[in-house]
């Protein structure tokens, strides 16, 4: 871990299907306390708002998602279900709604528990509505290059749970990495279970 590998801001202005994507592989971190919690990002889902109707921002700008609205390269993040948390990047420019929503990490340091699957991933790293709008290029929580980082064979699939959307549900926004057993739906001989499925 250094800050020398933190992901710059622009990264986060890049178009959000290209941050989706060059995500993988990347590790999130997050200085709680005493304790540094590391997870490699193995899978991510893209969110195209306001015109996305699987997105929070197609509902128009609110308290919720106002974050979204605002610079790249902060964390939104959402309860659901009465239980979960969900975090996501905000990306493209300021005033684009667009967010990366985390599904699943390969536990790296610190974590002891699952992460395949937003919730689950949340909860393993101690995310929670107190890291909504969190700065990613600050000092609590960030995303950073790993210094040896092989290539990701990448998969993608339509989004996870978002029927209701219409034609925006047979997008193939959905991004893992392929050789990943930690992917919220890896095929059958690796499969693990997952909380409900979540959208930025």
């Amino acid at each position: 871990m250094g800050a020398s590998g933190k992901l710059p801001r622009d990264f986060y202005m890049q178009d959000t299907l290209t941050v989706a994507r060059e995500l993988l592989g990347m590790h999130l971190v997050h200085g709680s306390g005493a304790t540094v919690r590391i997870g490699r990002i193995v899978e991510t889902e893209a969110y195209q708002g306001p015109e996305d109707r699987a997105a929070h921002s197609s509902r128009g700008r609110t308290a919720r998602t106002e974050v979204m609205f605002g610079p790249a390269g902060h964390a939104y993040v959402y309860f659901i279900y009465g239980f979960w948390h969900c975090l996501n990047v905000v990306t493209a420019a300021e005033g684009v709604p667009h967010a990366v929503l985390l599904r699943a990490l390969e536990p790296v340091t610190g974590i002891r528990q699952r992460t395949c699957g937003p919730g689950l991933l949340s909860r393993a790293m101690q995310i929670d509505m107190r890291v909504n709008g969190a700065d990613l290029c600050g000092s609590a929580l960030w995303i950073e290059r790993p210094p040896c980082a092989p290539a990701v064979r990448i998969g993608h699939s339509p989004r996870i749970g978002v029927d209701y959307a219409g034609q925006w549900a047979r997008r193939c926004w959905r991004f893992f990495d392929r050789d990943s057993p930690h992917v919220s739906k890896a095929p059958s001989r690796r499969k693990r279970r997952s909380p409900g499925a979540a959208r930025a």
